[in-house]
Parts: C-alpha cells; structure tokens; sequence
C-alpha cells in the first residue's frame, strides 16, 4: 500500500508584519537622537531663562520697595523742619543789600544732626561717598543693614553699619507761588507794586526733590531707583 506523500509548506509572513519587525528592530538612528537632544536643550533654555527673568523681576521689586521707603523716610524727617534757619532765617543784606544770608547750612553746622531748616538740606547726600553717612530714616538715624535673620549689623565701635549701596540725594529750590513748575534764584524777591505788597526772599514755596539711588556690588554707576517730590508752602 502506496502512502500519500504529505508536503509541508512554511507560510510566506505578510509584507507588512516584516517591515514592521524591522522597525523595532532597528531602533533610533542619530537623526532621531539629535533632534530630541535639541528639543530637550530648548525647553530647558527655556526653563533658565524664565527662571532668570523671574528673578531679575523678583530683585527689581525690592529695590523699587527699599527705594520708596528711603525716600518717604526723607520726606518724614523734612516735616518736622522749618522752610529756612529758625535763628538768622534768610534776608538780603551786604552792602549793597543784595547778598545772601541763610541758604544752606550756616557756620557752625557741619554735622546731620546740626541740621535744622529745610534749605540746610540742598545738595545734601546721604550715603556712601556723600555728605553724610546714611541713609537715614525719619528720626536723622541711620538706616542699619541686616543679616538675612533680622539682625542688625554693628561696626567694632557699636555703631549700626548703614545700608549698604543706598544714597539719599536731596534738591530744595524756591518755586514761583502761582506756578510751581517755574524754579526762582535762591536771592530773588518781588518788589512792591501798586496794590501788591512784594515778596521777600524768604516767602517762596520750596520744592524739594529726594533722588534714591543704588549701586550693587557689580554695578559700574549707580541707578535710579526713585524719586519723590513735594511743595512746602510758605
């Protein structure tokens, strides 16, 4: 008895399992690894960078926070003055009548704390490098520096170390009492006329100015931080 002869036959694997075989197999190539490293270096870039504005934004609100506050402290302590010297006040007088006597600080006052009429205060700079040591707050103290724990730095002598970096500038000007965007000389007065009595030197409204600046350790000038101006009336 013959036997039927059984012929075996491997089935032929679709095209597309092949190729997808293939696909996993080879992994990915350089273009692929490249062009992930870049998408992965741009993202993190990115994530500097916004870290870095958030913190220069971060620095800029506290100086700008420090800066109104050492202006306002000015602002404070000028309350509490008269406009010109509570002793000489200021006149004309000289020869000729026309000198000027009592605008900035008098003989004998060389120290802050001699310091007892507004106009004492013209071009006066409180702070590194300036007139006086400073800043000061409202009292005429100085402003001390402070460690990240709150405590006050203090010099070999006692002394507060002041606040280190910050000047307080302070311009007084006479003003025109009807228009006070016009600035008038330190000497001048108006003469009577007709039905108007005049105006002596010493009867103009003062427009002080206070500029707060600050210089950090690696700043080559100092930036303006704020600025805050007032009218004292006569």
């Amino acid at each position: 008895m013959i036997k039927p002869t059984i012929h075996s036959r491997t089935p032929t694997p679709a095209p597309l399992a092949n190729a997808a075989g293939r696909a996993r197999a080879r992994g990915f190539t350089l273009l692929e690894t490249s062009m992930a490293l870049v998408i992965i270096g741009v993202g993190v870039l990115a994530f500097v960078e916004a870290q870095k504005s958030f913190m220069q934004n971060n620095n800029w609100s506290s100086q700008a926070a420090t800066g109104s506050y050492l202006a306002n402290e000015i602002r404070e302590y000028v309350r509490g003055l008269p406009r010109h010297d509570p002793v000489t006040g200021l006149y004309l007088g000289g020869e000729n009548g026309t000198t000027l006597f009592g605008w900035g600080m008098e003989d004998g006052e060389a120290g802050a704390v001699d310091i007892d009429d507004i106009d004492d205060l013209d071009g006066v700079v409180f702070g590194a490098g300036g007139t006086f040591q400073g800043p000061i707050n409202a009292f005429g103290e100085v402003v001390p520096a402070i460690t990240i724990d709150g405590v006050e730095i203090q010099r070999q002598d006692g002394t507060p170390e002041s606040l280190d970096g910050w000047t307080q500038t302070v311009h007084v000007e006479k003003v025109d009492p009807l228009n006070f965007g016009t600035v008038r000389g330190n000497a001048y007065f108006e003469a009577p006329s007709g039905n108007f009595a005049g105006r002596s030197v010493d009867q103009f409204p003062l427009r002080v100015t206070v500029i707060v600046r600050y210089q950090g350790p690696l700043d080559a000038e100092p930036t303006e931080i704020s600025r805050t101006v007032w009218i004292v009336p006569p």
